[in-house]
């Protein structure tokens, strides 16, 4: 969960800090997409353009990652993978601190914090672990209403359903609060703590996927 939390502070990073353009859901930036080329203004192309390359390159990295990683423990993949995106983001709090309100430093943020998300998430689907979804919450809500008692569902999985929306919640919360207060520098900072949480968080060993 906290994994989840990470990607709301970076949704908040970023379509608060970095011009209305996401970097975590994808879904949102084809969106934004389609309304800045109707017109619509404060809504950048050539951001979210950004976002998504950055992204498809982060899950493209995380395919060729399992070419490599397919005979060891999933455990190890999924800790390489969230180290990988620790640095990234790291990377990324560098480059708020120095120089975050220059242009070049925008799209520079954009594509690290992106490339960090599409390669996490990349990863998690192939990992296919039921009901983790660290970016994108509509198929865990569609869970949670179509296989509740009110629907005469069993209601399974419903723990981690909830918790899955309350991280993400939570990180898009504290990321705002972080980013209307102190800047990109501090969240982002938080973001990294965060991934390398998560990565100390993964069991030792745990049978190949």
């Amino acid at each position: 969960m906290t994994a989840t939390a990470v990607s709301g502070l970076i949704d908040a990073i970023s379509y608060l800090g970095l011009g209305h353009v996401f970097t975590a859901n994808m879904t949102g930036n084809v969106v934004i997409i389609g309304f800045a080329a109707a017109g619509v203004p404060g809504f950048s192309v050539l951001g979210s353009l950004v976002s998504l390359a950055a992204f498809l390159v982060g899950a493209v990295a995380a395919g060729r990652l399992e070419t490599v990683m397919r005979h060891r423990p999933s455990s190890h993949w999924l800790r390489l993978t969230l180290v990988l995106e620790m640095v990234l983001l790291a990377t990324a709090t560098a480059v708020a601190f120095a120089a975050s309100h220059a242009v070049h430093a925008v799209h520079a943020l954009i594509a690290l914090t992106a490339l960090a998300m599409g390669l996490r998430n990349g990863t998690v689907r192939k990992l296919a672990v039921p009901d983790v979804t660290t970016t994108v919450l509509t198929l865990t809500l569609t869970g949670l209403a179509s296989d509740s008692t009110l629907a005469g569902g069993t209601n399974p999985r419903s723990g981690r359903r909830l918790l899955s929306v309350l991280a993400m919640l939570t990180g898009a919360f504290g990321g705002a609060l972080l980013v209307q207060h102190t800047g990109l520098g501090w969240p982002l900072l938080a973001s990294t703590v965060g991934a390398a949480a998560a990565a100390l968080a993964v069991p030792r060993s745990s049978s190949s996927s």
